[in-house]
């Protein structure tokens, strides 16, 4: 079942999304709400997770500056599980829409008035995103000199703290990113797959060729290395038999 949030404060749109998406397919199940006060509590008493959410960017008619909608976003992405499910924003105002989009990693946006036709479809492809796993690649986004890097994860071999930021060695390269630090990517990366090793290292589990516990030394492929710090051996140890890191 693919369950959407719809954030809409117009009872008639929100009644007509509701129902849009719904005869799309018996597999959606939509959640009106109309305020962010509503937003947030079925967010925080869903019984299961949502697959996806279309909120409405201003929900206030009476204040062209409202951005309760991107607020709300920016809560959602907050939340290790849904730092991947799909955002569509639906908007009347250009600028927010450009703002959600590099802001929020989000999968695509309405635009006012919209059409049957184009809600459908949007559903129809979120339906097949949630049953098909089509979006479950995931990915982080990072910026330098002003430009936003997409970085999937699958391609990150490791990180590495450098003076004033951080190195991401890839599977094609390297890319140095300033201003940030190893504990902000570690709130991004999925803990399934990403550990911290060392104070100023962390790895892709995925990548690891070899461990040695006595050395403190891990080999990754490609013909990296690195040293494991002795506060984290337990933590490695703990997420290769199968534990999540983050716990």
């Amino acid at each position: 079942m693919t369950r959407i949030l719809i954030l809409e404060d117009s009872e008639e749109s929100l009644k007509a999304l509701t129902v849009m998406a719904e005869s799309v397919s018996d597999k959606v199940t939509a959640v009106p709400v109309k305020s962010l006060k509503e937003a947030r509590c079925a967010l925080k008493d869903a019984d299961s997770p949502f697959q996806a959410f279309l909120l409405d960017i201003n929900l206030d008619i009476n204040d062209d500056s409202d951005i309760s909608g991107i607020t709300f976003a920016n809560e959602v992405r907050s939340i290790k599980q849904y730092a991947f499910t799909p955002i569509v924003m639906i908007t009347s105002f250009a600028s927010m829409e450009l703002r959600a989009y590099r802001e929020l990693h989000c999968y695509q946006y309405l635009v006012k008035p919209y059409s049957e036709e184009d809600v459908k479809a949007l559903i129809g492809r979120l339906l097949f995103m949630s049953q098909s796993g089509e979006v479950r690649e995931r990915f982080i986004t990072v910026k330098k000199s002003g430009i936003n890097y997409k970085l999937f994860c699958k391609d990150i071999i490791c990180l590495k703290a450098v003076p004033r930021g951080v190195c991401f060695i890839l599977a094609d390269g390297e890319l140095n990113i300033p201003y940030v630090t190893i504990k902000q990517l570690m709130e991004k990366l999925p803990g399934e797959s990403f550990v911290q090793i060392h104070r100023m290292c962390v790895i892709n589990a995925d990548y690891i060729k070899n461990v040695d516990f006595v050395n403190g030394i891990i080999a990754l492929k490609g013909g990296i290395t690195a040293e494991v710090g002795v506060t984290f051996k337990n933590k490695l140890k703990y997420m290769l038999a199968g534990g999540d890191a983050d716990e």
